[in-house]
């Protein structure tokens, strides 16, 4: 019975898309630590996971220790990006990538294409952290999460997993 169930939740996260996704990713090109510049379209063929974090958030923290995982576990396959906006900087990314251990690029971002990927409007006017985008070979946001109650497991548990396995196995749309 508990398989089932958490057969049941791990496929809700494959079908359940996040109200931001659904859409072709937007372009930008950003710079890393060692201002080298990274963009989405370089990373064409493969599932994109772009993390929209902060280097003072305990749950972006646990969420880098999760995304070195899926890095570590999926190889070429998969490629990840995190995105940090003002106030972060250049010492306390570098801060940031050095306690936790991260090996792939952390982007800094003025909050334009933070504002771009969250949809963010005078009406809702918050970027709230961590979020991440999972963009498949072909440039489309597939699904998104947000932290929350509902997606603790994607965030801090093995739910991430799950749903890059369904994309991986899941023909190509086009």
């Amino acid at each position: 019975m508990r398989f089932f169930f958490c057969f049941l939740a791990s496929a809700a996260f494959l079908f359940a898309s996040g109200e931001l996704s659904g859409r072709r990713a937007p372009g930008f090109s950003l710079p890393d630590l060692h201002l080298q510049q990274h963009d989405p379209h370089d990373y064409r063929g493969k599932v994109l996971l772009l993390d929209v974090i902060q280097t003072n958030c305990p749950h972006c923290a646990r969420f880098s220790e999760i995304l070195e995982k899926v890095h570590n576990k999926y190889g070429d396959k998969v490629a990840v990006l995190s995105i940090v906006n003002p106030p972060d900087t250049q010492t306390t990314v570098a801060r940031f990538v050095q306690e936790h251990k991260i090996s792939t690029p952390v982007l800094f971002d003025c909050g334009q294409v933070s504002v771009s990927y969250l949809k963010v409007t005078p009406r809702n006017p918050k970027i709230n952290v961590p979020h991440v985008f999972i963009i498949d070979g072909q440039g489309m946001i597939r699904n998104d999460f947000g932290y929350d109650f509902d997606t603790h497991n994607i965030f801090e548990g093995d739910g991430l997993s799950a749903v890059i396995d369904g994309l991986l196995a899941a023909p190509a749309k086009k």
